[in-house]
């Protein structure tokens, strides 16, 4: 099916934003000043120095745009920025928040395996698995367009699961998400809170992600870690998200504990995660390690931990292939995201496939995609105000 033209589609987004001007036309020039501080150096987890000047040749950075862009912002250091008026769209991708909450499920086929499983401990080896991939897509460090109050996405025929997510609050962001097949049913609501500290952004996870197997009707809570993302200006942006994620059976008693190390010095420790499946008891019944940007596996182990005698480490998900040189660093099944051909036959006229700003960006127009997504904000916080005001 051909791409649609939000300008010509009418509807949610067209109604709401025709009569809202640009409010923050000055901060879409360039991405390259959230912040500024002059002669700062800056070397990335991987050791390079000459990441600065790579950023600039991609485009991304641009060191005559910081000390404007630092002046504006400047005053943010320390608030949720989540409440930020305006950031600059040369930061964003092509996709909402809800669209992302769709992406996370690229690997859903590990939730068909846990809910198949018999034994209680791969079950959660499977599910935890399936928790640890998402982070591969939160590893881009482009921004997701926050959906106005209202704004909806539905996908179908893709990946073998329906999802439906909505924007249900405004202020602050909260996104719900439900998808479902014949084996599970998962429903997440997205809220973080966050921290802006200058050249660094950090995340903290408050929402809350269920997962139901169907076979057997075992209910499972996650709960993540917090992010952090690094080098907004200065070398490579790059996500670290030190901490526990633990996934917790409540129907059982038993969970997993996989702990993520912090990177170290020259990139050391990034992206390697460690852990245990626990019973009840809290007693190891299987290890498992790996890096949440490549693979997974696990091995039976013993009370203390070691691995059982004549068992070996076997691999339970990978990363699959991706485009080579993808501007957005988007895998095959991300690029179907805000394709028509995933939509429902009657799509709603809040989906976000439908936004101009969105829309804009994906085309490449940068200059209209910063202009409709000015209109957006002001459409959104006009929309709150209403809202609000018909509530009391």
């Amino acid at each position: 099916m051909a791409p649609k033209d939000p300008k010509q589609s009418g509807g949610f987004f067209a109604s709401m934003a025709s009569t809202l001007t640009n409010l923050g036309s000055a901060m879409t020039k360039s991405v390259n000043g959230i912040v500024g501080y002059e002669g700062l150096e800056v070397i990335n987890p991987d050791g390079s120095s000459e990441d600065l000047e790579d950023e600039a040749r991609k485009g991304r950075w641009k060191q005559e745009d910081r000390d404007g862009y630092w002046k504006v912002m400047q005053k943010y250091i320390g608030s949720d920025v989540t409440s930020l008026v305006t950031l600059p769209v040369l930061i964003f991708e092509p996709m909402t928040m809800l669209q992302k909450m769709a992406e996370l499920m690229e690997y859903s086929h590990l939730l068909d395996l846990a809910d198949e499983c018999e034994d209680p401990y791969m079950r959660l080896v499977y599910a935890s698995s399936f928790f640890i991939s998402v982070y591969f897509a939160f590893q881009r460090t482009w921004k997701p367009f926050n959906p106005i109050l209202g704004e909806t996405y539905e996908m179908v025929n893709h990946g073998g699961i329906t999802f439906i997510s909505e924007q249900v609050s405004h202020h602050p962001p909260m996104s719900a998400g439900h998808a479902e097949n014949e084996h599970f049913i998962y429903d997440i609501t997205s809220k973080v809170k966050t921290k802006f500290l200058g050249n660094s952004i950090d995340i903290y996870p408050v929402g809350r992600t269920r997962l139901t197997l169907k076979k057997d009707g075992v209910v499972l809570d996650l709960a993540p870690p917090p992010t952090k993302v690094n080098n907004l200006i200065f070398g490579r942006t790059w996500v670290d998200s030190p901490g526990d994620m633990v996934l917790t059976n409540l129907t059982t008693g038993d969970k997993v504990v996989l702990y993520f190390q912090p990177c170290g010095w020259f990139g050391s420790g990034r992206y390697e995660v460690d852990g245990y499946v626990y019973n009840s008891a809290e007693e190891p019944k299987i290890l498992m390690t790996g890096k949440w940007n490549e693979s997974m596996s696990y091995q039976p182990c013993d009370s203390e931990g070691e691995p059982l005698p004549g068992t070996e480490l076997k691999e339970v998900w990978r990363v699959a292939d991706v485009p080579e040189n993808d501007k957005f660093q988007y895998t095959h099944f991300a690029h179907k995201i805000n394709s028509f051909d995933t939509a429902p036959k009657k799509l709603l006229a809040s989906d976000s496939r439908l936004r101009p700003d969105r829309y804009a960006l994906e085309q490449g127009d940068l200059s209209k995609a910063g202009f409709e997504k000015s209109r957006s904000l002001s459409l959104s916080l006009s929309h709150t105000h209403t809202h609000t005001h018909k509530i009391q």
